[in-house]
């Protein structure tokens, strides 16, 4: 049996801790706050409840798997899934709207041409079969296994199989994702779905590979699924496993070194000044933290850097108390696209230069009487892909960020204006106080020339572990899920660890 040391309670630090406690190895979990669930966090008052990170879960086959190989009793036995249907209610600029039909392309594709008009629907049937390949193509070595030392396979050859384009005497393809819209959807209500995929996980369109097309295929192939009393119940399902395995928490622990003996990570020490022997350390942590918890460099020359150049996106978050309760058949998620979504990209891509721009907004709306105080009234979580170098600090942007959610959102709740008893604004500033880490990670991506691959599970100091969205396989519920197996796989299988099955 080792003793393993953990260092964070996000989901895929509890997730690699359990299956290493069935594994039959000593776990202690050390969190700097209060709580676990990392970024899945709930905010209540008044008698309303709100999720402040993730709203919805794909992949639960991630959380089943869990489940299953650390105990007898399943998911579905600790918390209520609820497919989600229609997958997403789409308002449009031009007044258009569509109801996409959840894990149906049938459905979508009918959906689309009744609402966007003939042919619409045809050309996103078309291109999610091409996504499908490249989610075939790039599932196992970027989700099951782990990041090898020759992870460059992953950086080559684009895997969307893009359609050959002829412009000024040239042939092209895709590269990104927003030449996907341009090229191969021609029409701009549905590049606005495209790219609502990639910034709902914190991606720039114009910059993320055409392998991101996995990321609607995903929702489309798996469904989308919310946890009735909000995600929040996931982390704690997962949480009660884990103390049912016997990992120990401790709360209000932060760590400030990782401990080394011959060669090999040996430990933790904490704030106070306390010592915590360890055969093994794995952390849950931002890459540029745990830089500063160990005395060494932790990846070879050439390896995936964990700090691209720019800051990667992060959220803006409002959440609103209204009087009165959901009308009957409104959308669970609905997503509001600007008029010009190009000036949200430039945006984003230079938050200094100019005005902040209308950005796409979520809107949820879960009609979960777990979350109300009671049928007369409604909770709402309005978000939007922000950058974290605006600033955030200045209440003249908290307030411009304010107006955009909530005027978007007037497309999307009837009566908003007159129904609003409170909101609560939540900047990145919040999301740094509760992770660490003001940005939130995306999922890892092939494609990009590396640049949207994560740092490995394994490190160059002995006994250190890297898990959760900051590392492979990235952001993402279903994602730091993985990274939990993967961690315990390398573990307790050694070097010779394959991947997940």
């Amino acid at each position: 049996m080792a003793r393993i040391a953990v260092i964070g309670a996000g989901m895929g630090a509890m997730a690699a801790a359990a299956r290493l406690a069935v594994a039959g190895h000593r776990v202690v979990v050390y969190e700097r706050t209060e709580t676990y669930g990392g970024a899945v966090r709930r905010f209540e008052r008044d008698g309303f409840g709100f999720d402040t990170g993730p709203g919805l879960l794909t992949l639960p086959a991630v959380y089943r798997d869990l489940f299953v190989k650390t105990g007898k009793e399943p998911l579905e036995d600790r918390v209520e899934l609820v497919q989600v249907d229609p997958s997403a209610r789409h308002v449009f600029p031009d007044g258009s709207e569509v109801l996409l039909p959840n894990a149906s392309r049938a459905g979508v594709v009918s959906a689309l041409d009744e609402a966007l008009g003939a042919g619409a629907g045809g050309r996103w049937g078309d291109f999610l079969v091409r996504a499908r390949e490249a989610w075939d193509r790039t599932r196992r070595p970027l989700l099951e296994e782990p990041l090898w030392p020759d992870w460059q396979v992953l950086a080559g050859k684009e895997p969307y199989p893009a359609v050959p384009h002829k412009r000024l005497l040239r042939t092209r393809r895709a590269r990104t994702l927003a030449e996907i819209g341009f090229w191969e959807l021609r029409d701009d209500r549905l590049e606005g779905i495209l790219m609502s995929h990639a910034l709902a996980y914190g991606l720039a369109p114009w910059s993320a590979p055409a392998s991101a097309a996995v990321l609607p295929y995903m929702e489309h192939a798996f469904g989308t699924w919310y946890v009735r009393g909000g995600i929040r119940e996931l982390a704690r399902a997962v949480y009660e496993r884990c103390l049912q395995r016997r990992v120990e928490f401790v709360f209000g622990a932060e760590v400030t070194r990782v401990l080394e003996k011959d060669g090999r990570a040996a430990g933790v020490e904490l704030a106070d000044g306390s010592v915590a022997e360890a055969d093994h350390v794995v952390a849950d942590v931002h890459p540029a933290l745990l830089r500063t918890l160990t005395e060494r460099p932790l990846d070879d020359e050439g390896d995936v850097r964990a700090d691209p150049g720019a800051a990667p996106p992060t959220r803006f978050t409002l959440l609103l108390a209204l009087r009165g309760g959901r009308e009957p058949g409104a959308a669970h998620r609905t997503v509001v696209h600007p008029a010009a979504p190009e000036s949200e990209w430039d945006f984003l891509a230079s938050p200094g230069g100019d005005e902040p721009r209308c950005p796409t907004v979520t809107v949820l709306r879960p009609g979960d009487p777990a979350l109300r105080p009671d049928g007369d009234h409604e909770s709402v979580v309005l978000s939007a892909t922000v950058s974290a170098e605006a600033a955030w600090d200045e209440d003249g942007t908290v307030r411009r960020y304010t107006d955009f959610l909530l005027a978007a959102a007037e497309s999307a709740v009837p009566g908003l204006r007159e129904r609003l008893l409170w909101h609560e604004v939540r900047t990145p500033a919040h999301v740094e106080d509760e992770t660490g880490s003001g940005s939130v990670p995306a999922p890892a991506l092939a494609a990009g020339q590396g640049r949207f691959l994560h740092p490995a599970n394994t490190t160059r100091l002995p006994g250190l572990y890297r898990v959760g969205g900051w590392s492979h396989p990235g952001g993402g519920l279903p994602h730091a899920g993985m990274s939990g197996a993967l961690v315990a796989g390398l573990i307790v299988e050694g070097p010779d660890f394959r991947g997940s099955q």
